[in-house]
């Protein structure tokens, strides 16, 4: 399993990048949690941000996450999308910092995001200590697994529900940063916008209506 120390970390200019990309695809959200959300005071980066900048750490807001944190996003990014033989895990991809980067932006679109993972990641390393005396990220997979399916249920227990929606939505979050990567989009299929190697021009009687042929 790698740790947040073993894995590169992706550029701010990336993260931003990846998240602007990923905002349309992400905006829906469960029910928020009943706590206020904490008090971001940073600003953005305005409506014009710079794509070619090389931004350090705090340039544009100071990042959320503690180490702790990390191993334990990292860990989770990790058992909803793991690696297999033909593509690479969320955690390589940088999906960990991608989560960071969004819960750390002052921005409405994911203020909710912010307390409803900083909530859930508390959560489930404190019931990951009460059940098997160990941090999360050192559990067995199966520990991991079992986990997770206490929280994963469409219909948990009311006592839950809190959660369960940071479950539903950290799982989004993976989801939508990782399909927004170049090995994300590949590992479905996406080839996007690229010209065909067969293409001959435009049939003959397309070119007749217009009067080019």
């Amino acid at each position: 399993m790698p740790t947040p120390d073993s894995l590169p970390r992706i550029s701010r200019r990336v993260s931003i990048q990846w998240m602007l990309s990923a905002t349309a695809a992400l905006t829906t959200r469960g029910a928020p949690l009943l706590a206020a959300d904490p008090i971001i005071s940073a600003k953005g980066y305005g409506p014009d941000p710079s794509m070619v900048k090389i931004y350090q750490p705090g340039d544009v807001w100071p990042l959320t996450l503690t180490e702790p944190q990390r191993r334990t996003t990292t860990t989770l990014c990790d058992l909803i999308i793991p690696a297999d033989v033909a593509s690479p895990s969320a955690s390589a991809v940088g999906v960990p910092d991608f989560i960071d980067e969004w819960i750390s932006s002052p921005y409405p679109a994911q203020a909710g995001d912010r307390n409803t993972i900083l909530y859930g990641l508390e959560w489930i390393d404190r019931e990951s200590q009460h059940r098997f005396q160990k941090p999360f990220a050192d559990l067995t997979l199966d520990q991991q697994t079992a986990l997770c399916d206490t929280i994963a249920s469409l219909k948990p227990e009311p006592a839950l529900q809190q959660v369960a929606n940071f479950f539903k939505r950290f799982r989004d979050l993976t989801a939508g940063g990782y399909y927004t990567t170049p090995e994300g989009a590949k590992a479905i299929g996406y080839v996007g916008n690229l010209p065909s190697a067969t293409f001959d021009g435009p049939p003959i009687e397309a070119l007749k209506h217009v009067g080019l042929a």
